[in-house]
């Protein structure tokens, strides 16, 4: 049966939507999170229920095209050329036990819901620093979050899921139930069934404070490394981001960063404050601004500032195993070279704690990494591409030689596969455990090596 006549059939029976290349809408709805990236599936659906998602995969075994669940948009490669999207904002269960510290979370419940009923209850959802994003592909992809130091990986903290396997049941799976498949949902995505909730640990906040201290570009080689000091002794309790600013003189900045160039350290102790262990930082540069004090999960979350539409942009990630003077230094001078201007911002985020020792067993891990370095160039209106894909290519180049032996799938550039992620042997694993559970690939391959 073609392709066509299949979709078309499809459409008819599901409760929920379809959308075909010749419909209106589905330009718009093709569209992922990150706008420079450009999808063309063969169709986008938003399944009402399991029995839709039945429906689907039945549709993908006599079309032949296959299922990518992609919820909010985020983490979109590009590659999906003939394949059904799949969105699960339908799936919005939210059921939180504050006596256990567990959420069980639909797969169409993105990450600032979880955190705003959980304001004020002591608990914290090990959530992405964006609001936007599906909690539930974040936690597939590995996800590290301001509380990645005291409580692992998004994916360390994956209890159990629901999901819908190639062959149309749909069970709790868990460690207990089947390890196997539990293993590769930590980190590998949905490339071994669909997954339509998921039971999360939470994080135990009873005294949370956070500071936020602001220094010139210039001493920004000083600061970083009183940061890389105090990685030596800090404790798993308290997460550090760092975050190297170079703003163009842009219309759409606030007035008081516009052309600005700072450097700014972030700081969370989930165990009271933690002045002791950030005055060394504290005192690496005269400081432009300062604020300490108790916070909320919810308050963190907006001090990332993380935007809330939908916009392009490109960026490129190395996890780096250390970082030593040499290495700051010349990260210093090339985020401050006028060639690299396209560089909005470089963020840094100290490693270690619970990472070392996660809890779990799951394909992702950064047990080798002691910090993760991120660039970010937005694609502003009428400025030129080729300039930031040279820039972020200058980057990865730089940091390279002292990259860790694997990195995060949640930090993989759209052309990035998951070899770079897991050993070679994990990733045979992963490669014979999707020929066993999904035989006919009725699922994307996504982000596995071609």
């Amino acid at each position: 049966m073609s392709e066509h006549t299949v979709l078309d059939a499809l459409r008819s029976s599901l409760t929920g939507s379809l959308l075909r290349p010749s419909d209106d809408a589905f330009d718009q709805a093709r569209l992922p999170w990150n706008r420079a990236i450009d999808q063309r599936p063969a169709a986008v659906a938003t399944p009402a229920d399991i029995a839709d998602l039945r429906l689907l995969l039945q549709a993908a075994r006599d079309s032949g095209a296959p299922i990518a669940v992609q919820p909010s948009g985020h983490g979109a490669s590009g590659d999906l050329a003939g394949a059904i999207i799949v969105r699960m904002a339908a799936f919005d269960q939210l059921d939180i036990d504050l006596t256990d510290g567990v959420a069980v979370v639909g797969a169409g419940v993105a990450w600032g819901r979880v955190v705003e009923a959980l304001e004020g209850t002591g608990w914290a959802a090990p959530a992405g620093t964006s609001p936007v994003v599906s909690a539930t592909g974040y936690t597939l992809g590995g996800g590290h979050s301001w509380f990645s130091r005291t409580a692992g990986l998004g994916s360390d903290n994956l209890r159990a899921a629901w999901v819908l396997r190639a062959d149309g049941t749909h069970d709790r799976v868990d460690d207990d139930s089947d390890p196997d498949l539990l293993w590769a949902l930590r980190g590998a995505g949905g490339l071994v069934g669909i997954v339509t909730a998921l039971e999360i640990e939470l994080v135990r906040t009873p005294d949370l404070w956070g500071a936020s201290l602001v220094f010139d570009a210039a001493d920004s080689a000083a600061v970083l490394r009183a940061v890389r000091d105090l990685a030596v002794d800090a404790p798993a309790t308290l997460n550090v981001f760092v975050n190297s600013m170079r703003l163009p003189d842009a219309p759409q900045l606030p007035a008081e960063i516009r052309g600005q160039s700072f450097l700014s350290v972030q700081a969370l102790s989930v165990d009271g404050a933690a002045e002791a262990l950030l005055e060394p930082v504290r005192r690496a540069a005269a400081l432009r601004r300062a604020q300490a004090g108790p916070t909320s999960p919810l308050a963190v979350g907006e001090q990332s500032n993380e935007p809330t539409d939908p916009s392009p942009s490109r960026g490129a990630a190395v996890a780096l195993a250390s970082f030593d003077d040499a290495t700051i230094d010349s990260l210093t001078r090339f985020h401050a070279g006028p060639e690299q201007w396209p560089i909005i911002g470089i963020d840094i985020r100290m490693l270690g704690g619970a990472l070392d020792a996660p809890r779990r067993p799951g394909f992702a891990s950064l047990r080798s990494a002691a910090w993760m370095l991120h660039a970010l160039t937005p694609l502003f209106p009428g400025a030129p591409v080729e300039s930031g894909d040279t820039s972020l290519a200058a980057f990865r180049d730089l940091l390279s030689p002292f990259a860790a032996s694997t990195t995060l799938p949640t930090f993989l550039a759209p052309h990035q596969t998951l070899e770079l992620c897991a050993s070679p042997g994990d990733v045979e694993r992963l490669r014979a455990l999707r020929a066993l559970v999904d035989p006919e690939r009725l699922l994307h391959e996504g982000r596995l090596p071609r």
